[in-house]
């Protein structure tokens, strides 16, 4: 984990790979912004028009570097751009610093230590610097040559770097206790997102149910957890016919995993539960060649829901935050479940399997169900549900269903403010007639039209009376396929912990929405 560090020295003196300044479009040309005036006075103010020299734009993302001026400490000033420069009165957004550390973070992979110099007028912004380049500083080379990036041919391919290993800000008061806090809660944050993204990015061969729960036992111990694990002896004994569906076909048994963290003081409990399939075949429902490559991913609302926990522990919320994770791998074979079998949830309700590729919800409904006997005052699940959502929203956006409107809503304006793109979705009660099965209580699948809200309406049938509950289909925004931008890597994302983890502190405060 790259280490962070507060420091109220000036960018010139510092010692450090780098200096990391912002820089924003202004009417005219590129704005070098807060945060660099120790740098700007050290070009004789003109250190804007040598980056418009150099082609800076002040866009976001955009990074320039350029040799640092006689007398720094730092060999390199990199220039990152924050996008529009704000309006008079105004400031640059939270979300605006996130990306753009982010982004500076990425680009001194390999470096030891950056100095981060950007706007900082108080521990909103310090947070939101910290956050986004401890995001930014990521990679996974678990499975690259010893970890380290270098090739067989003995080269380091730039993309394979190490990540940026010290991030100084510069602006944040080592010696003030809000400061402090913020800093350690980015950390702490941050360490979580990056938990998860691992999980994510870890290929289905060494990642199953049973793995995974081992992973869970051993944070539990670790973080003062408690945890249960249900293999598939303890899941037919009570009868959850949704996990034991889904997971029959593979060699690797499905888990039913309870996370536990619990505060003396807590006045309020959330129940979190996960989507885990270590791997989509599709099961019977065989998925084409072009849409199972990357389905080991299909465990990503598990690893948020345990990485949220964590989280929660590590920052001593109170609150008592209980994650469900419905681990499972969904692959054909002579007893794999098959399209048109009936099975008998936890819940007792009877389902006619449809569709053997619409599993998610065959696991999640037996965990919300087991989560609901416990009365939390809400209960989130996540996970990669639906192609349709990604079809909706696009490829960075999760929708956002519930049976509260006020909660669904608090949920996204939660998002918004940490960041995480989101969209509140409808639950049209027309829809709920096309899951009618003639030969059980339900069917896994309904109308192809609004397919992400059939299955947001299938859910719903399994969570526990007088429960508020949302459900987050996060499957655009879980794996990132295209090149890194801002803070997000390739690959795994971690998307959602950071809402939820907010959503966790919410309640500790006692609001739920």
């Amino acid at each position: 984990m790259t280490a962070l560090t507060l420091s109220t020295s000036s960018a010139t003196t510092l010692r450090a790979d780098a200096v990391v300044i912002g820089v924003a479009k202004g009417e005219k040309g590129p704005v070098v912004a807060p945060g660099a005036e120790d740098v700007d006075k050290a070009f004789d103010g003109k250190l804007a028009t040598v980056l418009e020299t150099l082609g800076a734009s002040g866009g976001e993302g955009e990074v320039t570097k350029l040799p640092s001026p006689s007398g720094f400490k730092a060999p390199v000033v990199l220039a990152v751009g924050l996008g529009d420069t704000p309006a008079k009165g105004e400031r640059f957004g939270t979300e605006a610093l996130r990306r753009a550390s982010g982004a500076a973070a990425r680009a001194l992979a390999g470096s030891k230590k950056g100095a981060f110099a950007l706007p900082v007028e108080d521990t909103a912004d310090a947070a939101a610097v910290a956050e986004g380049a401890l995001l930014g500083a990521y990679a996974f080379n678990t499975y690259r040559n010893n970890g380290d990036g270098n090739g067989g041919n003995g080269t380091k391919r730039d993309d394979k770097k190490a990540p940026l290993a010290e991030i100084t800000l510069l602006g944040g008061k080592p010696r003030d206790k809000a400061f402090k806090a913020a800093a350690e809660r980015a950390s702490a944050l941050a360490a979580e997102v990056n938990r998860a993204r691992d999980l994510i990015n870890t290929p289905s061969n060494d990642l199953n149910p049973k793995s995974f729960a081992t992973a869970a036992q051993t944070a539990a111990k670790e973080h003062g957890l408690n945890v249960e694990v249900l293999d598939e002896k303890a899941l037919a004994k009570g009868g959850y016919g949704g996990l034991l569906g889904v997971g029959q076909g593979s060699a690797n048994p499905p888990r039913l995993v309870r996370l536990a963290y619990t505060h003396p003081k807590a006045k309020k409990s959330l129940a979190l539960v996960g989507k885990g399939i270590t791997y989509d075949s599709g099961g019977i429902s065989l998925k084409p060649a072009g849409h199972n490559e990357t389905m080991k991913c299909d465990m990503s609302g598990a690893a948020a829901v345990f990485a949220t926990v964590v989280a929660a522990a590590r920052l001593g919320l109170q609150v008592n935050l209980t994650g469900w994770l419905a681990l499972a791998e969904n692959m054909p074979s002579g007893t794999a479940t098959r399209p048109g079998d009936v099975l008998t949830m936890y819940s007792g309700k009877t389902v006619e399997v449809l569709n053997t590729d619409a599993e998610g919800r065959l696991v999640l409904a037996d965990a919300l169900t087991r989560a609901s006997e416990e009365k939390p005052d809400a209960i989130v699940d996540v996970a990669t549900l639906t192609g349709a959502m990604v079809l909706a929203l696009g490829n960075r956006t999760f929708g956002i269903m519930g049976n509260d409107d006020a909660f669904r809503t608090a949920i996204h304006e939660i998002a918004e403010e940490v960041g995480e793109q989101s969209w509140p979705m409808p639950m049209p009660a027309e829809l709920r007639k096309g899951m009618d099965s003639a030969v059980a209580d339900i069917a896994n699948m309904g109308e192809r039209m609004g397919g992400g809200l059939v299955a947001g309406l299938f859910l719903k049938e399994f969570v526990g009376e007088d429960i508020t509950w949302a459900h987050l289909d996060i499957a655009g925004p879980a794996f990132h396929e295209g090149a890194p931008f801002g803070y997000t890597p390739k690959g795994g994302t971690g998307s959602a912990v950071r809402t939820l983890v907010r959503l966790a502190e919410r309640a500790a405060a006692g609001d739920l929405g």
